[in-house]
């Protein structure tokens, strides 16, 4: 099974904060942004199935890209980064930010999830969709969502994960067997 793995567009955030799991909005260059997506992807179409991400970066892009029924899943979200969403970093004061940055690969942020508990539920997601009779899907979703499929996959290591982010609307293959 061919998987085109598609990052949602640059957001409205100020550059250093938390985001995760928060709905945020997209950039006044959406439309530039998403029309060069749509472009990258036709040499990889037609899709037998696509999912998204249900906050609605990654469900704005797949509509615009001519999916605006794209199945929605949670495991698909961004790392939850609990109580520091939509907090700059720079201004975090809890000091545990500190013990989280030496290993945000396997700590969780407070009342949110670690690197390793999000490539689990990425992972679930993978295992239910390899017993899926598709031969090209589709998914629209966040950094850290595709870094967990590449790991999944075997492209990329656990230990190296972040060195794989993908650009805001960049395009990334895997292969699942």
């Amino acid at each position: 099974m061919k998987i085109t793995l598609i990052r949602h567009t640059s957001v409205d955030v100020l550059q250093g904060t938390c985001y995760g799991h928060t709905d945020v909005p997209v950039k006044a260059t959406f439309p530039e942004e998403a029309a060069l997506v749509k472009s990258n992807l036709e040499v990889h179409t037609p899709f037998d199935k696509v999912y998204c991400s249900p906050l609605s970066r990654a469900v704005r892009l797949a509509s615009y890209c001519g999916y605006p029924d794209a199945q929605r899943d949670e495991r698909l979200m961004e790392m939850n980064m609990g109580d520091w969403e939509m907090q700059r970093y720079d201004e975090i004061t809890d000091p545990y930010i500190q013990d989280w940055y030496n290993d945000y690969l396997h700590l969780p942020t407070p009342n949110g999830e670690s690197f390793e508990m999000q490539l689990r539920r990425v992972s679930e997601f993978l295992d239910e969709l390899r017993k899926q009779p598709y031969e090209n899907v589709a998914i629209f979703a966040h950094g850290g969502v595709l870094i967990c499929a590449q790991v999944y996959a075997g492209i990329v290591s656990f230990d190296e994960a972040f060195s794989a982010l993908l650009p805001y609307g960049g395009i990334t293959q895997i292969q699942l067997t």
